[in-house]
């Protein structure tokens, strides 16, 4: 239950913090994608040098905390999840003559989502209500000149929903397209 009150509070200071933001010369002020893993949509923006805001709707590979053993059953369910990730290495990136379009580099971020399968049948019961989680990873993000962008990362998360919650693996691939971007990265 402390979950689902926190989440929109977190959204909110993220969003807020926006406007004080100092846009620097690393980040990518904006960009839209199309994920084709986890078919959806998803949208980064710059909130300062090195951090942005990535928020991901669509469908999503999940864990599905509530049957016996999660690690032998993955759900695919509609979520929305968000990031706020630190990139650590565009300068490094830099200058290895490696490119830092559409934010090409490493980063750590704290990651939250919340996954609405709808009703299921958990062990001859049938079960409803969204569950969610926040947690920590870790990862990185590869954009070429073509659109073509990909995104992986790995962490932690507590999971909390109708269940006893518990702390279990993240881990998100996203592979697909930048659709729109708005410029401000130096590194193309």
């Amino acid at each position: 239950m402390y979950f689902k009150q926190s989440l929109p509070l977190f959204l909110l200071l993220l969003l807020a913090s926006q406007a004080n933001a100092q846009f620097g010369k690393n980040c990518e002020l904006r960009q839209m994608k199309i994920n084709l893993v986890n078919p959806g949509f998803e949208y980064e923006m710059a909130i300062g040098t090195n951090t942005t805001f990535d928020v991901k709707a669509g469908m999503q590979v999940a864990l599905d905390p509530l049957v016996s053993n999660v690690y032998e059953e993955l759900g695919f369910f509609p979520a929305i999840a968000g990031q706020y990730r630190y990139y650590y290495n565009f300068e490094k990136r830099q200058q290895n003559r490696r490119q830092i379009y559409g934010n090409s580099a490493n980063y750590v971020a704290p990651a939250a989502a919340v996954f609405f399968p709808g009703a299921r049948t958990i062990e001859n019961r049938e079960v409803k209500g969204a569950f969610g989680y926040a947690g920590v990873v870790t990862g990185l993000q590869r954009s070429y000149d073509s659109g073509f962008n990909f995104s992986v990362d790995v962490g932690a998360a507590y999971y909390a929903g109708q269940f006893k919650g518990g702390i279990y693996p993240v881990a998100n691939l996203s592979i697909g397209w930048i659709i729109s971007e708005k410029r401000w990265c130096v590194g193309r």
